[in-house]
């Protein structure tokens, strides 16, 4: 990724937080789909305020259940911890 394109989307220079997302992303293609899936899975870690937010998570939710479902499964297993 060039630099440019880090500094114009701050979720490219984030990491996942979790498995489900690491390897999601290796099948990612593009920067609005690496931004989506770091999206979804920062709402299941601390969920944002906001209809258009809401909105958007449902969205990737629908889009792809499972995951969402082993993001959720990985974050609340690690507070158990």
């Amino acid at each position: 990724m060039s630099d440019q394109s880090a500094h114009s989307n701050p979720l490219a220079q984030e990491r996942p937080l979790t498995r489900a997302v690491e390897r999601a992303l290796a099948s990612a293609h593009d920067v609005s789909s690496t931004s989506d899936l770091l999206f979804l899975e920062r709402w299941e870690l601390t969920p944002l305020p906001g209809a258009a937010a809401a909105r958007r998570v449902g969205q990737l939710r629908r889009a792809n259940p499972q995951l969402a479902a082993e993001i959720r499964a990985e974050l609340a297993a690690a507070r158990r911890r």
